[in-house]
């Protein structure tokens, strides 16, 4: 009897990890997986600003020599190069500005070497508009209150207009979308950093180390933060370190209450006890075997302590009491136009409170889908 031999290829399937499944749930949450995108390119373009959005020239080319102001600016903004190259301003009499020993203006400048026509030239972002830029004295150029979409005598381009300062009102919309996430960011993880270990500590442990520092706990969350920012900004310039410090003072009580009871739960399973029982040290337990299994609410919860930290700069801006003055912010431009409004300047106060709710809503949707791919019930051993 002939038997023909067969190839048989076997093909190993990997079966996807814990995380992986849950990620591709996530994804196949259309709505808060776009909203993903949407929010993290915003985020990542926001700090190209100083040379996409700025009324610094890229480039200004003046008798055969070459300067990049924007650049310059730019890289003195960030935290390591900016001690190997500092900050310069340029004079506007070094291009050939007669009688202007102050920054250089140049958007004149380059309407300046259009009209020379001597081959000096000058390059200006996209957006040639930035979000620190005021009119002398009262407006007499005449660019305060500008409505959305003013084309000026120059040939510019106010996006969204302009507010009572002469200030660019997209510009300093932009510019405060990296604030405001930056802030509510780096809030939001020394929330983590205090609430986490500490949370942990006070579950595990339990007995009289967290009946004393639950009582501790709910002194401390009685601060009056408020009032405590009003006092020290008032002997105090605020700023960006400042307002972090005093904010996460008192936020990461909510979180170490999550992580607690969370510690609570887990420690009274089995595979604690097995641990336990083989002579595991503490910490290991605590690290390796109940926080991997406390990180799904600390996940999910993510997203919404980011919101947390966005209104409170917003409404701290609002309030007078945020970061300095001259500082894009969303906070202090809803302030300006709610001055404004009842003279008929909608838009400076319309404009950043779209940006807010459109932020705020697509972090919202994050969350929500997050919430949903780590979902315990979806990838339970019944299905």
């Amino acid at each position: 009897m002939f038997s023909k031999k067969s190839k048989v290829n076997t093909v190993e399937e990997k079966i996807p990890t814990i995380m992986q499944r849950r990620w591709r749930k996530f994804k196949s949450m259309k709505r808060g997986y776009n909203s993903f995108r949407i929010l993290t390119m915003a985020y990542i373009l926001s700090f190209c600003l100083p040379i996409l959005v700025n009324n610094q020239a890229l480039m200004v080319s003046h008798n055969g020599e070459w300067s990049f102001p924007a650049f310059r600016t730019f890289v003195a903004e960030l935290p390591i190069l900016n001690t190997i190259i500092p900050n310069k301003t340029y004079q506007g009499i070094i291009f050939g500005q007669e009688n202007n020993t102050s920054e250089c203006k140049y958007r004149e400048l380059q309407t300046q070497y259009g009209n020379e026509n001597k081959g000096d030239f000058v390059i200006m972002p996209l957006y040639p508009y930035g979000p620190r830029e005021i009119v002398s004295g009262n407006g007499e150029r005449g660019d305060v209150f500008l409505k959305p979409f003013y084309r000026t005598s120059d040939g510019g381009f106010r996006l969204f207009g302009t507010d009572d300062s002469g200030g660019d009102v997209f510009s300093k919309i932009a510019y405060g979308f990296n604030i405001s996430i930056s802030f509510a960011l780096l809030l939001s993880i020394i929330e983590y950093l205090i609430g986490v270990p500490l949370g942990g500590a006070l579950g595990y442990l339990g007995g009289k180390f967290d009946l004393i520092m639950q009582r501790i706990i709910e002194i401390w969350a009685s601060l009056p933060v408020l009032f405590l920012i009003i006092i020290v900004v008032s002997m105090a310039t605020p700023s960006f370190g400042l307002l972090l410090f005093l904010l996460s003072i008192v936020s990461w009580v909510g979180i170490t209450t999550y992580v607690r009871a969370e510690f609570y739960r887990e420690k009274a399973k089995d595979y604690v006890a097995a641990a336990v029982s083989i002579g595991i040290p503490t910490w290991k337990i605590m690290l390796k075997h109940i926080l991997p299994n406390s990180l799904v609410p600390l996940i999910t919860f993510f997203p919404f302590t980011l919101i947390g930290g966005i209104s409170s700069l917003v409404s701290l801006d609002f309030l007078g009491f945020g970061l300095p003055p001259g500082t894009p912010s969303w906070g202090s431009m809803i302030s300006v136009g709610l001055d404004h409004i009842n003279d008929g300047y909608w838009w400076i106060t319309v404009v950043p409170l779209t940006a807010m709710f459109f932020t705020l809503m697509l972090t919202v949707f994050i969350g929500e889908a997050i919430r949903e791919a780590f979902d315990p019930k979806v990838f339970s051993r019944l299905r």
